[in-house]
């Protein structure tokens, strides 16, 4: 069978004019390069078939351009032809060829390169999450040819601590490459480590003339992680600005959340964020965005005829995003405390994948256009109120002999803390599409299993033939899209059928995509895409300052209504479906939770 393969907007490495101490003048910041290593491909058939240079190329041309531009304004292009597809085969562009034109184009004097500073890189998140998907990267070729990382953090540490600390978490893809140890070797290699105060401008400084020393001369593109607590953000910023930016290329900067506790503070975190850097240098990320199931949430609907025309308060009778976890705290609980489950998944996750799901179709794949698109709704929405929120805290339970501990019995949990480990939510937009349909929320800590999911139940079949061959509960006959994000990523649609025999009977079967079954190739982490998009510019999987405005007013009411009024949150057992008060909300709205019926 044959594959097609679709073009995005190709990002380009540009540096702009700008007051910004993170932004040059330098004339060799002006050559913009498309780089075509990275495509968005489609395929019908043979997904085991996928090579690495497919793997790695989001935008493709039928030819590759390299702009220069003059003193005087004008533009010198270069355009080199790609190879034409084979067999019916994607359109590749090998990954060289840019670096060919970019040499070309400015003799050979300005070779790019690339440094990551993780700074913060002795936490956690580092350890089990950066480093890992950025040896993906490089494992899968995605990498430039000239690139460095750095850790930075308060921790004294060699470069071979650094590297003996990392090379305890890389693993190679399911295929085990023959090559696996000799690739961590290679990337353990530009991996160094430098030691420092993160409001300090000599260390900086000092990490500055490492970066340049590893630079090589090179046009330097510099790209900084923030992994440290948020109040030590703006410190962290000033600093990279005035010492350790580049001067030829671009910086840019990926900030974690949490970004603030409410509007007031948010609002106050970009602000001063904003006074070293550019809108379009911060990269905020939710690494929700980045899952494969959420990213092929707009494919799903935009280029399958079968469901756009559904997507509308017409068919759709509700939406459910549902998130579980089957652990609580664990020692994080001081962490956790300060913000809650509202604040860490609500906020951000479930309602940036409400946006994506909700949004009206965009222009074009353009980030700006999405966005554009996202904050829409998010403005859209109703005011939550107190009485459409449930919110819980679990409570010791022993299951199979095991005794598990409630929040506070966690010692880094404050004794008697009304900080909620689940919440429950319905939610609505006003406009046309959505008018009346409820959006369900629910995140919870400590619940009997571990999922994300999307969930959306259509309407009845009005003057349904069948109703009698179905039983009196109607909702059992309920056609339903699912979207598993995790674990174990599927896409299923539950239809009626008939039963096979004499008679006239019913079920409720599943028209099942299941993702480990159709695809033979690991699905990369979140981290890894976005890490690759960042350093592209692509933008569209990152927050923008006005959606997260939007985002925390529509929440920043009720969490200070919980706050002020001291809410008790209801408790329900470790290891169970959640407090029984969620129940209750759905019926309220004439909805049952998908994930609670028997043939879930």
């Amino acid at each position: 069978m044959s594959s097609f393969s679709s073009s995005l907007s190709c990002p380009t490495y540009r540096s702009r004019t700008s007051n910004s101490p993170f932004l040059s003048n330098h004339p060799s910041s002006l050559i913009n390069v498309v780089d075509p290593r990275r495509s968005l491909s489609f395929h019908y058939a043979s997904p085991q078939g996928l090579n690495l240079d497919e793997l790695c190329v989001r935008s493709q041309r039928k030819s590759v351009q390299s702009s220069v531009v003059a003193q005087d304004g004008s533009v010198a292009t270069k355009s080199s032809p790609a190879e034409e597809p084979k067999d019916g085969g994607l359109l590749t562009i090998p990954s060289l060829e840019a670096d060919k034109v970019v040499a070309e184009s400015d003799g050979g004097e300005h070779q790019s390169t690339v440094s990551i500073t993780v700074v913060g890189a002795s936490g956690d998140l580092a350890k089990k999450k950066i480093f890992p998907a950025l040896f993906a990267l490089y494992y899968e070729g995605c990498l430039p040819e000239h690139f460095t990382i750095f850790g930075y953090a308060r921790s004294k540490m060699t470069d071979a601590e650094l590297r003996d600390m990392v090379s305890k978490t890389l693993t190679c893809r399911i295929d085990k490459r023959a090559n696996c140890g000799e690739k961590m070797e290679e990337f353990l290699k530009r991996c160094f480590y430098h030691s420092g105060q993160y409001d300090s401008q000599e260390h900086f400084v000092a990490l500055d003339e490492k970066l340049k020393e590893h630079e090589g001369g090179r046009l330097s593109n510099r790209l900084f992680y923030l992994l440290i607590p948020p109040n030590i953000f703006v410190d962290a910023v000033k600093c990279a600005s005035s010492s350790a930016s580049s001067v030829n290329g671009w910086t840019r900067v990926i900030v974690e959340k949490p970004f603030g506790r409410d509007a007031k503070t948010s609002a106050a975190l970009t602000k001063s964020l904003k006074q070293y850097l550019e809108e379009d240098q911060i990269f905020r990320i939710d690494h929700y965005l980045g899952k494969e199931l959420v990213e092929n949430l707009s494919v799903l609907r935009f280029s399958n005829l079968i469901f756009e025309p559904l997507w509308s308060r017409q068919y759709i009778r509700n939406v459910q995003f549902i998130f579980s976890e089957d652990f609580g705290t664990e020692g994080r609980g001081g962490y956790f405390d300060n913000y809650g489950i509202i604040r860490d998944i609500m906020q951000n996750h479930l309602l940036q994948i409400l946006a994506l799901f909700a949004m009206e179709t965009p222009v074009s794949l353009d980030a700006e256009d999405i966005r554009n698109e996202k904050v829409k709704v998010l403005r859209s929405m109703r005011p939550i109120q107190l009485e459409d929120v449930v919110i819980g805290q679990y409570k010791s339970h022993s299951i199979g002999g095991v005794t598990y501990p409630g929040y506070t019995d966690d010692k880094t949990v404050p004794k008697g803390s009304l900080t909620p480990t689940f919440a429950a939510a319905a939610l609505f937009i006003d406009n046309a599409r959505w008018d009346g349909v409820p959006f369900l929320m629910k995140a919870g800590k400590a619940l009997n299993t571990r999922s994300a999911e999307i969930r959306v139940q259509f309407r009845h079949v009005p003057g349904n033939l069948y109703n009698r061959n179905s039983g009196t509960d109607l909702d059992q006959t309920t056609n339903e899209l699912v979207i598993r994000v995790q674990p174990d990523e599927a896409i299923y649609l539950k239809i009626n059928n008939k039963v096979p025999g004499l008679g006239m009977r019913l079920d409720r079967s599943n028209l099942n995509l299941l993702y480990s079954a159709r695809y033979s190739k690991e699905i990369p982490d979140a981290y890894e895409r976005l890490l690759l998009d960042a350093i592209e510019g692509e933008r569209r999987l990152f927050i923008r300052s006005d959606e997260l405005d939007a985002a925390w007013a529509l929440f920043t009411p009720l969490l200070k209504e919980i706050e002020e009024k001291k809410t008790i949150p209801e408790f329900y057992p470790y290891g169970s479906r959640g407090p029984v008060g969620a129940h209750y909300l759905a019926a309220k709205h004439k909805v049952q939770w998908g994930d609670l019926s028997l043939d879930q």
